[in-house]
């Protein structure tokens, strides 16, 4: 195994100090119907208390999320009194790629010797999202009206494309075909109810209640409503909405939350659950691709990580990403020469559905939690950001 210096040698990912919420579904949950930020704010509290994890250890919050709540003016602090811990700390965003810089930018502080122990929340709401009107003065009407999640999913302001443009595209690019993809996308259904059947996602997703206004119940978020096991007969038989996409080999848009501790070497055997497993950051890359081939970046940041830390693919003990589109799989195959069968082990986000803020969160907890399984080692995390933005990091799991 290759051998690299730490990025950020002074912190830690407390073992177990984490969890998520299920990702039910665009409008089939109550999620709907309640303020996400202090949904993430009391559920990250009650994960905490499930994992034993006193929440005065905490001293910073960083928050993520991409679409807009109300209140979110007060980012963090407001979201941290919902917690039940009033600490300082902030807001980050950078759209499907937040999740795991929230977790980075948490490691920085504990590095630059700012905080001891730093709380991640990430979270979205997709369903109702905000719907406003922006003055703008060069437009005719004089307003704009917005739908901030839809507006985004259909329109990149660079390029006047849809974000399901770019699968295309990059689908071309490399000849990738619809058989393979269909092939891909019925292998990473079969891995994500084969993790469910064996109870790796009770590991990391937790049963919550949800609240209305009068405190009282009005349902349960207990499983990833919405989705269903497609055969590779139902996927080839799907309606392609462009080269090498069906709604079959695309994610959904979903509601939910993810948490983790990042904490210095000393806190994290004081508060990790397991003190002897060792959770260290090893790298990070980005890189930013053409015009409208988002599905290529991930694979792009990878290289650009492989070659900064000499680090090789079969150095490797668990490799997930971020894949709204199985296309991103089978360009990342290609360019890696990485069989895409060994990736993605007990689910992905191209099956339980993407709530942006918190998707590579959960990829990320995942991703330790079958670490730890297999006895340790390298940990590859990646995907990509509306803009052709991929995103990449290595973790250490001893």
């Amino acid at each position: 195994m290759a051998k690299t210096q730490l990025i950020f040698p002074e912190a830690r990912i407390p073992y177990g100090t984490w969890g998520c919420s299920y990702f039910p579904a665009w409008q089939t949950s109550p999620l709907a119907e309640v303020n996400i930020g202090q949904f993430a704010g009391e559920s990250m509290a009650k994960i905490l208390s499930l994992r034993n994890t006193p929440i005065n250890q905490l001293d910073y919050l960083i928050i993520g999320s991409t679409v807009p709540w109300h209140w979110k003016f007060w980012n963090a602090t407001v979201v941290a009194s919902c917690m039940g811990k009033r600490v300082p700390g902030f807001q980050m965003e950078q759209a499907c790629a937040t999740g795991l810089q929230a977790v980075i930018l948490a490691a920085a502080q504990v590095q630059s010797g700012s905080s001891n122990t730093v709380g991640v929340l990430t979270f979205d709401r997709t369903s109702d999202s905000p719907v406003g009107v922006f003055p703008e003065r060069r437009s005719y009407r004089r307003t704009e009206v917005i739908s901030d999640v839809w507006d985004n999913f259909g329109f990149d302001p660079a390029t006047g494309n849809a974000m399901i443009t770019t699968a295309g595209v990059v689908a071309r690019k490399y000849g990738i075909t619809k058989g393979e993809v269909d092939e891909l996308a019925a292998f990473r259904y079969d891995q994500y109810f084969t993790g469910k059947q064996s109870g790796f996602l009770e590991k990391v997703a937790v049963p919550l209640e949800i609240l209305n206004v009068q405190g009282k119940s009005i349902g349960m978020i207990d499983e990833d409503t919405g989705v269903k096991k497609f055969s590779l007969s139902a996927l080839r038989s799907m309606r392609e909405l462009d080269t090498c996409v069906t709604s079959g080999t695309q994610t959904h848009a979903a509601d939910g939350m993810a948490t983790l501790l990042v904490s210095s070497k000393s806190a994290a055997k004081q508060i990790s659950r397991k003190p002897e497993i060792n959770i260290s950051f090893v790298a990070k890359a980005e890189v930013r691709v053409s015009l409208s081939c988002m599905p290529e970046a991930p694979a792009m940041a990878v290289k650009k990580i492989l070659s900064k830390t000499g680090i090789s693919m079969k150095d490797f003990v668990v490799v997930k990403d971020h894949n709204p589109f199985a296309v991103n799989d089978a360009v990342f195959s290609k360019v890696l020469g990485y069989d895409w069968k060994k990736m993605n082990n007990n689910g992905c986000p191209l099956v339980f559905g993407h709530p942006q803020g918190p998707t590579l969160t959960r990829v990320i907890i995942e991703g330790l939690e079958e670490a730890v399984d297999l006895g340790g080692g390298y940990v590859l995390v990646f995907g990509c950001a509306a803009g052709d933005v991929g995103i990449a990091s290595i973790f250490l799991v001893n």
